[in-house]
């Protein structure tokens, strides 16, 4: 049986996909079933996915991508997307657990007040926030890919302009990074790069 630290250790960036291979919308739907769960702050999950699996519109993304080849073979590439107005739905988000009887009308009232407070006129930090807790959305997504026996590769790597305009998307969605998702081509991959010793980039104290 795989275990966690398993699929943390054989989980590598994929640079070349085995062409023709089709990604079945219901797998992909399972593994997003359990990326919803990934945590961000105030619970706002504040994560959009576009998923392309079409293969013109996948071209018109490699174009905003510089071309990499690892777009066009792979069997879908997902587009991870921060949300800079996820507060704005802490009413909703948070309503269920008042109707519950699981938090009261002032606790309720306070917890609003103080998401409120924190994103509303405060750019940067909306922006921040998007991109911090889709970064977390998109690394659970893809370990539970690797689960599934998908490989994937995260990418930062595009015009995010050239990304908005090819899919009409609202100033608010700030594109994080791109995430091609198929069957690695096993036999290019290379060594994997060096890994620093953890005297290197961890502190106790």
């Amino acid at each position: 049986m795989t275990t966690f630290i398993d699929l943390v250790q054989s989980r590598r960036s994929a640079m070349n996909f085995v062409e023709g291979i089709k990604i079945p919308q219901n797998e992909l739907e399972e593994m997003f079933s359990y990326a919803r769960l990934a945590p961000s702050a105030y619970n706002l999950q504040h994560t959009h996915y576009k998923v392309i699996a079409d293969e013109n519109l996948k071209e018109e993304i490699r174009k905003g991508a510089y071309g990499q080849y690892k777009i066009h073979s792979a069997s879908a590439v997902i587009i991870v997307l921060g949300d800079k107005h996820a507060y704005l739905q802490a009413p909703e988000i948070y309503g269920g657990l008042k109707m519950l009887g699981a938090m009261s009308q002032e606790q309720f009232d306070q917890q609003i007040e103080s998401i409120n407070s924190a994103y509303i006129g405060n750019d940067a930090f909306q922006r921040d926030e998007a991109i911090r807790n889709a970064s977390l959305s998109a690394m659970q997504f893809m370990l539970i890919a690797q689960d599934k026996g998908w490989d994937t590769c995260p990418m930062i790597g595009f015009d995010p302009e050239a990304i908005k305009t090819t899919l009409n998307l609202p100033d608010h969605l700030v594109p994080v990074m791109m995430i091609t998702i198929g069957k690695d081509n096993k036999r290019k991959i290379r060594p994997r790069g060096y890994r620093k010793p953890v005297n290197e980039f961890v502190e106790f104290f």
